[in-house]
């Protein structure tokens, strides 16, 4: 992408942007990426533990939201090579530069491909409740995500042919960490990775949005005059859907939110070079999302809270704990 071939560049030969900054300065924010990408793969690595281990997790959703967690994992691992194009030159290597950019581009893209999966669960989910249980299954489930995988791997794949086949072919000089992407190229990524995805998300949560207020208002001028176990049973469950759906589309505008910024920039910059501190800022906000989505689920979900609460104190290692009811 142009901008962040401008960044390379920059600070290559432009030199360092350590040097305009105290080492404080560039110690805390080294401290503060840090950490935010350690946390980042311990709290994915909790919901990864969790939804695995416990067999009462086992449900369409959480297997989309384990993929998320996956995505997001490695997404906080390859901050940690983030962190260093920020202050200086890539001194990895070549073939670990090409390597990087291929697995950025995958995981931040089947991230975003999830997200939409999420979207059309709840959609089908508060939209045909009575539909869910037949159409969204785990096989189908399972099914849709390693698709969504395999395409990512494919198209990114072939969108870094170039740098894959050939690593450092449009390096200038010693120690940077260049790719280049075609303008063909460019544009199908930005619709495949963002245009396309933003707009299906948008308008389901939209859809979702308008039918569960209808269904608000419906379950309240109803439930006045209905008495039985039968109907407060389908009120419940219907609460308990419209919470799943206000819980995730917390996760999706936090998505938006830290995601928009970088492909704004990334239109709106052009063939020209972008400053260091704008492109890391982008770039870091943009990685901070993985960070955020598992705090999302521990405020919403009380499931992952006791999740947490068992993996700390080593209660998951106990014989038949993967029946326990976390809910």
């Amino acid at each position: 992408l142009p901008f962040l071939i401008g960044w390379s560049k920059e600070m290559c030969h432009g030199g360092s942007a350590q040097n305009s900054r105290a080492p404080a300065v560039s110690m805390l924010i080294y401290v503060i990426l840090s950490s935010i990408s350690l946390l980042t793969m311990v709290m994915n690595l909790m919901i990864i533990i969790s939804i695995s281990h416990f067999k009462k997790l086992h449900s369409p959703t959480n297997s989309l939201l384990l993929s998320l967690a996956v995505s997001d994992f490695i997404v906080g691992f390859l901050l940690v090579f983030q962190i260093i194009l920020i202050d200086g030159c890539w001194f990895l290597g070549d073939i670990m530069c090409g390597v990087y950019f291929v697995l950025d581009y995958i995981f931040t893209s089947a991230s975003i491909g999830t997200m939409v999966l999420i979207s059309v669960d709840r959609y089908v989910a508060v939209c045909y409740p009575l539909h869910y249980p037949i159409k969204v299954t785990q096989y189908r489930v399972q099914v849709c995500v390693f698709l969504c995988w395999t395409i990512c791997a494919f198209f990114h794949c072939m969108l870094l042919m170039d740098s894959i086949q050939q690593p450092g072919l449009y390096n200038t000089c010693v120690g940077e960490c260049v790719v280049i992407i075609d303008f063909f190229g460019g544009i199908a990524d930005v619709v495949c990775s963002f245009v396309a995805p933003v707009t299906v998300i948008v308008v389901l949560y939209v859809r979702i949005f308008v039918v569960a207020v209808s269904q608000a208002h419906a379950m309240r001028s109803q439930v006045k005059g209905a008495i039985g176990q039968g109907f407060v049973q389908r009120v419940a469950a219907k609460k308990s859907e419209m919470k799943a759906a206000k819980a995730l589309g917390v996760v999706v505008l936090v998505f938006l939110m830290c995601v928009c910024p970088y492909y704004c920039v990334t239109l709106e910059s052009g063939d020209a070079v972008v400053s260091a501190s704008a492109a890391a800022f982008v770039m870091c906000l943009f990685y901070v999302n993985s960070f955020l989505n598992p705090l999302i689920y521990a405020f919403f979900y009380p499931w992952f809270r006791n999740c947490m609460k068992c993996i700390v104190t080593f209660q998951i290692l106990k014989p038949g704990s993967s029946d326990a009811n976390m809910g």
